[in-house]
């Protein structure tokens, strides 16, 4: 039996914060604000895992009102949800990403994410596409306001 699962998360940009995408701290000015790391990349794969077999989202297993989750380290966060999972007698077929970012080029840390995504999951990277464009300077991410990401996955027992 396959399962697909689909998420989107985004986090505002701000100054005095790491910029931390897919477990991989990127050298910038601004960095994204959220209760954890604040990682997008980890958080869509993530709760694209959970949503896979239904079993909530993000905020159901890891609010924003728990002094335990306050700033934890998302690559945490992925393990945990994929262990779920794992559990239920699942395991990854594959992951489709798509990073939302305008100024912040992805293309130089890509396989490094990759690479990340991978060892937190302990699978194959050849598993893991991670793709990213911009949004045409139009909305929030288009004004360097936020950075988001889709996720898609399969999982199969």
């Amino acid at each position: 039996m396959i399962r697909i699962g689909h998420a989107w998360d985004t986090h505002k940009l701000v100054e005095g914060r790491d910029l931390i995408l897919g477990g991989v701290k990127i050298d910038s000015k601004v960095g994204l604000l959220g209760h954890s790391d604040a990682d997008v990349v980890l958080h869509a794969v993530a709760e694209s895992l959970l949503g896979s077999l239904a079993l909530g989202d993000l905020g159901t297993h890891y609010p924003d009102t728990s002094d335990k989750t306050l700033n934890m380290n998302s690559g945490i966060i992925l393990k945990e949800c994929y262990q779920k999972i794992l559990d239920k007698g699942y395991r990854l077929n594959n992951l489709d990403l798509t990073i939302y970012s305008e100024f912040i080029k992805i293309s130089p840390v890509r396989v490094k994410i990759q690479q990340s995504i991978s060892s937190i999951l302990g699978v194959d990277p050849e598993m893991i596409s991670i793709k990213a464009t911009t949004h045409e300077r139009m909305g929030f991410i288009g004004r360097g306001e936020a950075i988001a990401c889709e996720c898609v996955c399969l999982i199969e027992n």
